[in-house]
């Protein structure tokens, strides 16, 4: 969508974020007390009084259109189309929300490029293999769009139809999702549903890197489930299982063990540790942060002789 008109832009100033997410997003939501919230992505994302703040970036604003710009990194007509588009209703006056009350999501993918030079050349400049590139490509589980290029992980249910699409950059350090995404319908590779273990990461590059790492010492790749969290979130004095997983597990019954391989950093540290806690009576939970370097990524990067550029390939 290039153009919006200024009817579509005031209807999409009337969504403020608590709303916003409540109807669309509401397992986003943490209820910190009172009537403040954080977000399970970002949990110093503070939503209270009509306002958000984002304190550990210092940014901020009213609607929630800021926030799909400012944090989800929507162009402007992206965003507006977000809160006005696929038939939504404005929202109701406070008095009026029902929050238990949800409307299904509807994942708006971004348009196919016809080839996807760009993102091949991102993906395999990061270290990932050009076998696993394909493999993800040709099951539909990643394509280029248009007009911006990115990299799109796609993750989809079990009747496998798309609910879910994570945006990277293949320029920049562009992140976001596609509008209308569910994160319980992660990007995974799981070729076998009877699968007794499941390997988790914070990202579907992480786990583009694992099946890399494990074709590098011979091994099929493709016969172990992995799954990416879609990002992790500290805890708060409540353990919360991230959602993408807490879905894996009602959809793989026959699950008994979960290998974490969460990032070198405060946050993916603290993640694994309320995974094992949360989780450690039911499942075997094993701990395998990466040996060296920030994330999965990173240790491959340094395993091939890789130059990281921080500035160019942050995560």
């Amino acid at each position: 969508m290039g153009y919006v008109t200024r009817s579509q832009i005031a209807q999409a100033k009337e969504w403020d974020l608590l709303a916003y997410l409540q109807r669309y997003d509401p397992h986003s939501l943490v209820h910190i007390g009172g009537n403040t919230y954080c977000t399970r992505e970002h949990d110093s994302l503070k939503i209270s009084n009509g306002k958000w703040n984002w304190f550990s970036r210092g940014i901020g604003g009213k609607t929630a259109l800021d926030y799909l710009i400012k944090v989800q990194g929507f162009s402007f007509p992206q965003a507006v189309e977000e809160l006005v588009g696929h038939h939504r209703s404005p929202p109701l006056p406070a008095s009026q929300t029902e929050p238990k009350k949800t409307e299904p999501r509807h994942l708006a993918l971004p348009p196919s490029s016809r080839c996807a030079t760009h993102i091949v050349s991102y993906l395999h400049g990061r270290g990932i293999d050009y076998d696993v590139i394909d493999y993800c490509i040709q099951t539909g589980r990643l394509y280029e769009s248009l007009p911006y290029h990115n990299a799109v992980f796609v993750g989809r249910d079990r009747q496998g139809q798309p609910r879910y699409a994570a945006l990277r950059g293949t320029v920049g350090d562009f992140k976001g999702e596609a509008p209308g995404s569910d994160k319980r319908y992660s990007f995974a590779i799981a070729e076998d549903p009877a699968a007794p273990s499941v390997h988790l990461f914070e990202s579907a590059i992480d786990l583009m890197s694992y099946a890399t790492l494990l074709k590098m010492k011979g091994r099929d790749w493709r016969q172990d489930a992995m799954l990416s969290l879609a990002g992790v979130f500290k805890q708060k004095k409540e353990i919360v299982i991230p959602l993408a997983l807490s879905q894996y597990l009602q959809d793989h019954p026959g699950v008994k063990t979960l290998y974490l391989h969460l990032d070198n950093d405060e946050v993916g540290r603290d993640a694994a540790a309320g995974i094992m806690e949360g989780l450690g009576s039911k499942y075997k939970v094993l701990d395998r942060p990466p040996p060296r370097g920030k994330d999965v990524n990173d240790l491959l990067q340094q395993k091939l002789g890789l130059i990281r550029r921080k500035e160019e390939w942050s995560r």
